[in-house]
């Protein structure tokens, strides 16, 4: 990074009695040889089969009188085609540990039921298996990432569901492909070895854990581990570094592609508070939790840093996201939640630090994807609308596959109630077209900030920009009000000279562009 094309925001800021003051920031162009690409597949999602992620959801069958393609929804795949989703996670999540995926091929009405006992108790028909998610994946133009069973699996298992998507000779699970009517196999590069087997993977010490890993990760492939594909670990629980440290110490390189990281920004597991109803308070309490994130990326690369100074293996943030108690009305173990402005900053703020990660973290699932968590997709039966969280993610990704253009600053704060938080949120990136992005998220509730950049050693000169911004903090797009919330054309800025002035409004997110 010594060589790395930095961009110095040098913020100088005073916010007392609730106004903005002007700031200084100072833009420094250096060689860009040794800047991290930002991986694209920071900006993954996650499809649990839990509530109407996956049924009603993406999947309505092909009798359904709602546009599909075999069954998946058209409009939801037109959706996430221009966000343009770079992999998506399935089945679990805690599902990924009772599902058995033998039970999910061959001819529907002939594949056994089971009882879904993490999310509601309803019963699982496994009408969608391993043929109808990879083909969704295919028509997405997304990565399929599969979440092996280890909790209540077995190692022939895995070993098998490898075979079955990814072998191209002939096997008894190419074979079975073959009868059930896909030749080519899908080659699968990313595979979740268990899910939170601290907890609903199995209740497992690191140290266990670890152990049950390298024995799955053997039979996934041969003897010297030149399978492909991406073995990724089951990660900690948020802060929990001496699980990371167990996994990086017990663990070969070789055998090892990434390592999970799970955090949820929440106020209170047992008081969630309301997605659309909750006060300043709420809101800053999850900003506070979201933006841990910061220490929690920083910290576990530390301790990764010691047994892979090269940084071979990524960090996986593979669940991410807001957390609310769920709508009036619905089931609770389907967990559908309404999605604000206060999801919109979150997901600005934190994709701006794994951008910033991008030396480490080279994956990321936001939970969930469709009607689930903090999803960028809702339906209402024939109905869909596209909420806050995916036009942010719309917004950003012009940074897949760029170069980041690493940032420092000292951020303005945002004070609540004599606490602080960092108003100002910033990552950079420059892509093959020599396109430069700058994306800023202002957090505070009630304050603009002004900021000065000098981009005349960019090599850029005219910039347009786009703001994704709302009236009211708790507004959100509804089946009645799809379009409440969509990004519109920013003229907050002036550029003078090289030097842009740009008043960022209040709970608002925005991304320059710069040719």
């Amino acid at each position: 990074m010594k060589k790395a094309l930095f961009i110095t925001f040098l913020f100088t800021i005073c916010n007392q009695l609730g106004f903005a003051q002007n700031q200084s920031i100072v833009v420094t162009l250096k060689n860009t040889a040794n800047a991290p690409i930002i991986n694209k597949n920071i900006y993954g999602h996650f499809a649990e089969h839990l509530g109407r992620s996956v049924y009603g959801g993406f999947f309505v069958g092909d009798t359904s009188k709602i546009p599909n393609t075999k069954g998946v929804r058209n409009d939801i795949i037109k959706a996430l085609k221009d966000l343009k989703i770079p992999n998506l996670r399935w089945p679990g999540g805690c599902f990924a540990d009772t599902y058995h995926w033998k039970d999910g091929i061959g001819p529907q009405e002939q594949r056994p039921t089971i009882v879904n006992k993490w999310w509601g108790g309803v019963t699982e028909d496994n009408s969608f298996g391993t043929h109808d998610f990879l083909n969704m994946c295919e028509l997405l133009g997304a990565e399929p990432y599969l979440s092996g069973n280890v909790g209540s699996g077995t190692v022939q298992e895995l070993a098998d569901w490898v075979q079955y998507t990814n072998f191209s000779g002939r096997s008894p699970m190419s074979d079975l492909r073959k009868k059930n009517g896909r030749t080519e196999p899908w080659k699968v590069k990313f595979w979740g070895i268990g899910n939170e087997a601290w907890g609903c993977g199995g209740n497992m010490t690191a140290e266990y854990y670890a152990g049950e890993y390298r024995k799955f990760a053997t039979f996934m492939s041969d003897w010297e581990n030149t399978g492909g594909f991406t073995r990724i670990a089951s990660g900690s629980n948020s802060a929990d570094y001496n699980w990371t440290e167990v996994l990086m110490k017990n663990i070969p390189l070789n055998m090892l592609g990434g390592v999970g990281v799970h955090h949820y920004a929440v106020i209170d597991w047992a008081k969630k508070g309301d997605a659309v109803d909750y006060t300043e308070d709420q809101y800053f309490k999850t900003m506070k939790e979201a933006l841990k994130m910061e220490e929690l990326v920083t910290k576990h690369s530390a301790v990764m840093d010691k047994y892979d100074p090269e940084k071979k293996v990524a960090i996986m943030v593979d669940e991410w996201g807001a957390w609310y108690d769920v709508e009036k009305g619905t089931n609770p173990g389907f967990l559908y939640q309404q999605n604000t402005m206060r999801d919109a900053v979150l997901a600005g703020a934190t994709l701006n630090i794994f951008n910033n990660h991008a030396d480490r973290v080279r994956m990321a699932n936001l939970a969930q994807c469709v009607n689930v968590l903090q999803a960028v997709i809702l339906t209402d039966k024939a109905k869909m609308i596209t909420t806050p969280t995916y036009h942010v993610m719309k917004m950003y990704n012009v940074h897949q596959d760029a170069t980041l253009l690493p940032v420092s600053f000292q951020s303005p704060l945002y004070t609540f109630k004599g606490e602080n938080l960092p108003a100002v949120s910033v990552s950079a990136s420059k892509d093959k077209t020599g396109l430069v992005h700058i994306s800023l998220v202002n957090i505070d509730a009630k304050n603009k900030n002004k900021l000065e950049i000098d981009v005349k050693d960019l090599g850029v000169k005219n910039f347009t920009a786009t703001v994704l911004t709302a009236s009211k903090l708790q507004d959100y797009n509804s089946f009645d009000t799809p379009d409440k919330i969509v990004p519109t054309v920013f003229k907050g800025f002036e550029n003078k000279k090289g030097k842009l002035e740009i008043t960022i409004p209040p709970f608002s997110i925005v991304v320059l562009e710069g040719k």
